[in-house]
């Protein structure tokens, strides 16, 4: 058994590209190896920024041979057929044929076997169509060329068994020659196998393992904090990223100016971690410390003083652009910014932002009332003013503080707190791991804003395709389900979808029925996708939603669970096997005859006891089943539901369904539909799966 090593060495790679395209090639050598009978037994891929690696193991050094059989004609075919069947196969004669008796006669069969190849040789075509099957999700060419790739391809190590494996792409061709860290090591060395590899690229200052560089940068920041009593904010993404910039990493402590600290917290994070990578840290009271730290790639004597010194002085400069933006922006009210959101387009249909902040200050007070909340003039002007910050200087230079600004400036004008942390909190929560809001000022706003999306996108007939969301409708979706589960609201959908939809001037695409609909079930797929976590099943979402289309969240997973539990039980489980032996029988008999009528209490022919004790339960529990349903207890709907199953089973046992009495067989199918109308009006049982 041998191995394959093979380096892809380029430019800098972007770091969010990376793993990806190790994956991807790993994924696709193994599919190819498996083609070739080939079947390595460990196979591992590691990245950095300018380096894809990957690691077969245990392979053969030559292809297994193949026993391929070849099927030919039947015995007695006509001569030719037969005689260009051992031609083909290079046979003396067809006595050399082996004869097989099959289900649709006697054939001929030759077994051939096929040597296997070196492995070395096969290995040239699958390398090369695996790097040329990378797909990126930028790509550039080079020089005079015309192969694509994600940054110039610089060189390619690939050895099998300590031997160069003869390929070559976009000039290259492959050898067992690679290059260490840019600065600290950047003379060629050679390389006999993986773990040669690992031992030279470790002394020539790399380390390959995007995994190994994570954990170092974790914890030399953890370090260099904990030797300054400082604290730092868990952050993976940031962690993940910066392992994607550096091949050596190396954590060094920087300061931010103090004439900056005046500026918010949220400002500094924004502008070190999104455009300098830099991690922010906490004094041990949990206040914003004026330290930072940034990972180098290169490792310095003196400890890297020049560096911390450059990098201060890059922060400063981006700083001082967002100290002066809060220094002018707080010289101007927020409220005085309205009309700046009429030159601000929404959606080329539905008008501008600031339109859109006058439907939400029309329908926020009235969800805030419907779920509770006192504070109805707070929700007005939350509403009014948490779209302003859009046309603030900050906002423009830092986006991703849309609302957090908000909050700053309202705070700066004097507005009631309740108000100022709404604007903040309208967007939220933005995804499933975001918070969300429980003020219900906020909770008010914060629907506000999404379902006036929803209304307006799906108006205009503009809903996600299964592989396209442009306008992040899901997420909006998601995010009116969590603020209605978490904060426990009572809300009816349906109305307050029509109140949106009658706040709208433009005139929408669909009509207001059409909208409303499609959303109700819109929202329900998204809550079924938010519930299966829980464990609770798609269909027993469905089965409650279709009864009239149920628009208060909370109470459907009330019904859910009781169906849950119902359906968990013997009665239950039972009870649904005869419904759908009910519903079917009914369903094959209408197709036959045409609608069969739900029997009423009184029946003509003479039947045995059985159905008429079973209609009598029936007629009983319509009355339960209604009056529990009335007051939303559902448990006890089902318990009444359950009690149908034995006298339904007595009737099946009792009574022959498909009467030749066409009175008999009309009045047996009459009760079987007054049953599962009965059923459907706690649940839709169709849906359920058996």
């Amino acid at each position: 058994m041998a191995e394959l090593l093979l380096e892809l060495l380029s430019e800098e790679i972007p770091a969010r590209m990376q793993v990806g395209a190790a994956n991807q090639l790993k994924a696709s050598l193994l599919t190819k190896f498996s083609k070739a009978g080939l079947h390595p037994k460990r196979t591992e891929v590691f990245s950095g920024p300018r380096r894809l690696v990957l690691i077969a193991d245990g392979l053969p050094v030559d292809q297994p041979d193949i026993l391929e059989e070849l099927k030919g004609p039947r015995i007695g075919a006509p001569n030719a057929a037969i005689d260009g069947f051992v031609r083909a196969h290079q046979l003396k004669s067809v006595d050399e044929a082996e004869v097989r008796k099959l289900d649709k006669g006697s054939f001929y069969f030759v077994v051939k076997e096929n040597k296997g190849t070196a492995t070395l040789k096969v290995l040239e075509a699958i390398v090369l169509e695996a790097i040329q099957s990378l797909v990126w999700p930028k790509s550039m060419t080079w020089g005079t060329g015309k192969n694509r790739w994600v940054r110039p391809l610089k060189s390619i190590l690939c050895i099998f068994d300590g031997n160069v494996v003869g390929l070559e792409y976009a000039g290259i061709k492959a050898g067992n020659i690679s290059v260490g860290h840019r600065f600290h090591s950047p003379s060629q060395f050679s390389v006999s196998c993986f773990s040669d590899y690992c031992r030279k690229t470790k002394e020539a200052k790399v380390m390959i393992d995007h995994i190994e560089r994570c954990q170092s940068i974790k914890d030399q920041v953890h370090s260099v904090a904990t030797n300054e009593s400082l604290c730092v904010p868990n952050d993976m993404a940031l962690v993940d990223e910066v392992s994607g910039l550096v091949e050596w990493p190396v954590a060094l402590l920087g300061t931010i100016d103090k004439v900056f600290m005046t500026v918010p917290r949220e400002v500094l994070v924004s502008a070190m971690k999104k455009h300098q990578k830099y991690f922010s840290l906490e004094n041990s009271d949990g206040s914003f410390s004026n330290r930072y730290i940034v990972v180098a790639n290169i490792a310095v004597k003196g400890g890297g003083q020049s560096i911390i010194s450059g990098n201060d002085k890059v922060l400063r400069a981006r700083l001082a652009d967002a100290k002066f933006f809060w220094d002018q922006d707080r010289q101007t009210r927020l409220d005085s910014r309205l009309s700046k959101l009429e030159e601000r387009v929404y959606q080329a249909d539905l008008g501008s932002i600031r339109d859109k902040t006058c439907r939400m200050q029309t329908m926020a007070p009235l969800i805030a009332k419907g779920i509770g909340c006192s504070n109805i003039d707070q929700v007005e002007r939350a509403a009014i003013l948490c779209k302003a910050d859009l046309s603030t200087g900050m906002v423009s230079e830092f986006p991703d503080l849309q609302g957090v600004i908000g909050k700053y400036y309202a705070c700066n004008d004097g507005e009631d707190p309740l108000v100022c942390d709404a604007i903040a909190l309208h967007y939220s929560p933005v995804g499933p791991s975001d918070v969300c809001p429980n003020q219900l000022v906020a909770v008010s706003v914060a629907l506000a804003d999404k379902l006036d999306t929803l209304v307006g996108f799906f108006g205009m007939g503009l809903m996600p395709s299964s592989s396209k969301d442009p306008f992040a409708l899901r997420r909006a979706a998601l995010g009116v389900i969590r603020l209605i589960m978490e904060n426990q609201l009572r809300i009816p959908l349906a109305n307050l979808l029509d109140g949106f939809y009658t706040q709208y001037e433009v005139n929408l695409k669909l009509d207001r029925t059409e909208v409303v609909s499609s959303l109700l079930a819109f929202l329900a797929d998204r809550l079924k996708v938010h519930l299966k976590d829980s464990g609770i099943r798609h269909d027993l979402i469905s089965a409650i939603f279709d009864v009239n289309e149920e628009d208060d969240f909370l109470r459907l997973v009330s019904r859910v669970s009781a169906l849950g539990e119902f359906l968990a039980s013997d009665n239950g489980s039972n009870l649904l096997v005869a419904y759908k032996r009910a519903t079917n029988m009914v369903k094959i008999e209408e197709k036959k005859c045409g609608p069969i009528n739900a029997l009423g209490n009184i029946k003509i022919s003479t039947q045995p006891k059985q159905f008429s004790e079973l209609l009598v339960i029936v007629a009983t529990h319509e009355v339960r089943v209604s009056d529990a349903l009335a007051r939303e207890d559902y448990k006890a709907a089902m318990i009444n539901l359950a009690e149908l199953r034995f006298p339904l089973d007595s009737f099946f046992d009792s009574v022959t369904i498909n009467d030749k009495n066409n009175v008999t067989r009309l009045e047996n199918l009459g009760l079987l539909k007054r049953i599962g109308q009965l059923m459907d009006t706690v649940a839709t049982f169709s849906n359920v799966e058996s």
